[in-house]
């Protein structure tokens, strides 16, 4: 489980079999290339969509059956032919980037898992399709698990985000309203006992949609259900140490460490 840049991938994973490290290892590329087009670097925002239509643009070449020269299509483009992957799901990750650049607030938890829908969703879809179980069944609780997962990451990073630039507050505004919290007290990291309280809710609410996903982890078979049971686990020890820390994400981020993996590998076998 990558849990340092995108963060809801499992990147080539030892885990996977090995002729899947490559497409995952491609998938990967695609994401973690076009999320930096909106997370990094001092572009302005008009030059960093331009970027990700200019990936939009090669999607768009791959399902029009044109050629391409770029290093990350030219690896992508067979991937995408021998499984079959759906385009939908690379161009709705390419609009949760965009959106990533022109939007900083949100308005309601449903507003919240629309961009969960499309930042991370899309992720588990495709490994479900690489495997050949893209189910119904599976596809909703991988929904889940990912969706967990973006909220998790979200919530272990309330800090960093709020000290950017241009902060980024993805607590949603009717959660800050309920508890009594302002946007002023996230942007300037003030500890308190009603951002604590919110921080309790949100982390109960990532643990159990992600709780919900998680039969996938034994639906399927080998390596690939030890993977997901393995991610499963590890998004909740990082909820744990949120807890540990009293929710106070400001002053510390909780990270999943060498120590914690024995416990997390102990839970997903």
């Amino acid at each position: 489980m990558a849990v340092d840049h995108y963060e809801n991938f499992p990147v080539a994973s030892v885990l996977l079999p090995a002729h899947l490290r490559e497409p995952v290892a491609a998938i990967y590329a695609f994401a973690r290339s076009a999320d930096d087009f909106a997370d990094e670097g001092d572009l302005p925002p008009a030059e960093r969509i331009a970027q990700l239509n200019a990936y939009r643009r090669e999607i768009d070449a791959i399902e029009a059956g044109e050629s391409t020269e770029h290093p990350v299509f030219l690896r992508l483009r067979p991937v995408v032919a021998a499984y079959r992957l759906p385009l939908q799901l690379f161009r709705d990750l390419l609009d949760a980037f965009s959106q990533d650049v022109v939007k900083d607030r949100y308005a309601d938890f449903a507003e919240l898992m629309d961009y969960c829908r499309r930042s991370a969703n899309p992720v588990g879809r495709l490994m479900l399709h690489l495997f050949n179980a893209a189910t119904p069944e599976n596809l909703k609780h991988s929904d889940a698990i990912c969706s967990a997962l973006q909220l998790i990451n979200h919530w272990q990073d309330v800090g960093i985000d709020a000290g950017k630039p241009v902060p980024r507050i993805y607590l949603p505004r009717e959660d800050l309203i309920h508890f009594g919290v302002s946007e002023e007290t996230v942007r300037c990291r003030t500890a308190s006992a009603d951002f604590f309280a919110l921080m309790r809710f949100e982390v109960d609410r990532a643990r159990a949609l992600m709780q919900s996903g998680a039969p996938l982890g034994r639906a399927l078979p080998g390596r690939i259900g030890l993977e997901i049971r393995t991610i499963v686990a590890g998004g909740l020890r990082i909820l744990e140490k949120i807890e540990a820390a009293g929710y106070d994400v400001f002053n510390r981020r909780p990270l999943l460490s060498g120590l914690d993996w024995p416990r997390v590998l102990w839970r997903a076998l």
